[in-house]
């Protein structure tokens, strides 16, 4: 989602490295963990406008490690409109006190079926992409991205485009895409998902067997937006089977209210949940992100969201009047408890495991390609 911020210049360091990936072939089995706590250990901001292979680097919205080539694949949420839809491979060099580098190894553009690169909104508004999340599969050795579609009801111009869940080779070409349940189809009345809030988080479960995406905000149907008080606005996360690709269950998950007041009162704030982490056991690491205009920072809250017990709400038209148990949530870390500034986080990855053999998580930032915002990669080592 592109956020609405009106933020303070900030400064960036200048330093980036380049290398390749390297190539094995090695057993498959998805990393799970029960985490306790998290510990922050650093940051690094990738420079602002930064140009690589011809293309500006920005709006990295999505972030997934390939451990067996030890390279992190980042997707842009460029609408094509400052270069084609494309995402990026790169490696992070960091130790147990801090983040050392960032450096970028490749850059491929997402292709439609026809082979071609997405047009922007000025050559083909109706096929203009919104990418958001991206997951690697080391057994099929593809890539599986998110696009949120489009919603656009005005006067003198009317735009309805699906979302979708597209699986690509590594050099970006378009092989396969999820059917999607009618329920998060796009439409042109108040049913369905909004417009901006859709499929902005998604991760691999059950060693690559299924795979859970979410919607952002709340669709229609199932109720209000999150606001500054307690409202019951709950989203969807949809499981689907990789290898059928149908969506087999869905589940509610509770919102918290938005984090801060806006200044003014009536201007824009917003909270939803950018990405997800699967980390076994029915478990996923929800990442809830709040902003709110007339501050800086966002507020980004990282709960861990249980769905043994939640219902299969699939076959639910509606969450606003419906009897149904929302999974479960604990509080594993408020980031304003760490006293930096959090910049607008949108995707979370697993990475290499730490010489003392805890775990470690990464976020990256979306700076909507603005000067006064970072595209942040934050690291944490997780405790269990």
């Amino acid at each position: 989602m592109r956020m609405k911020f009106i933020k303070l210049p900030l400064v960036v360091p200048v330093l980036l490295l380049l290398f390749s990936c390297s190539s094995s072939r090695v057993t498959v089995v998805q990393k799970q963990c029960t985490p306790k706590s998290l510990r922050f250990i650093g940051e690094y901001d990738i420079p602002h406008a930064l140009v690589y292979k011809n293309t500006t680097v920005g709006g990295l919205s999505g972030i997934d490690y390939d451990s067996a080539h030890d390279c992190y694949y980042f997707i842009c949420d460029d609408r094509s409109a400052i270069n084609p839809a494309r995402y990026y491979t790169g490696r992070i060099f960091f130790s147990e006190e801090k983040i050392d580098s960032v450096g970028f190894t490749g850059m491929n553009y997402l292709l439609q079926p026809d082979g071609k690169p997405y047009p922007n909104n000025k050559q083909d508004k109706y096929n203009t992409p919104d990418p958001e999340a991206i997951r690697y599969d080391p057994i099929r050795k593809n890539l599986t991205w998110t696009n949120e579609g489009e919603r656009i009801l005005r006067d003198n111009e009317k735009v309805i485009a699906d979302p979708s869940i597209r699986v690509i080779g590594l050099n970006g070409t378009f092989s396969d895409s999820f059917p999607l349940p009618e329920n998060v189809r796009m439409t042109d009345k108040e049913m369905g998902p909004r417009q901006n809030g859709v499929f902005e988080g998604m991760s691999f479960a059950d060693n690559y067997k299924k795979l859970f995406v979410n919607v952002e905000e709340p669709l229609y149907q199932d109720g209000p937006r999150a606001d500054t008080v307690e409202n019951n606005t709950f989203i969807r996360i949809l499981e689907f089977d990789v290898k059928s690709k149908k969506n087999t269950n869905q589940y509610a998950y509770k919102l918290d209210p938005v984090a801060y007041p806006p200044s003014p009162a009536t201007a824009y704030y917003i909270n939803g949940v950018p990405d997800i982490l699967w980390i076994g056991k029915n478990r996923l690491l929800v990442i809830e992100r709040s902003y709110s205009t007339g501050r800086t920072a966002c507020t980004i809250k990282v709960y861990e969201a249980d769905l043994s017990g939640a219902t299969d709400i699939k076959h639910m038209p509606s969450l606003r009047n419906g009897t149904f148990k929302a999974a479960e949530k604990k509080l594993l870390l408020n980031m304003d408890s760490l006293g930096i500034y959090i910049d607008n986080i949108e995707g979370v990855s697993f990475g290499p495991t730490l010489s003392n053999g805890h775990k470690t998580l990464l976020f990256v930032a979306d700076n909507n390609f603005s000067p006064f915002e970072k595209s942040q990669v934050l690291l944490f080592e997780i405790s269990e």
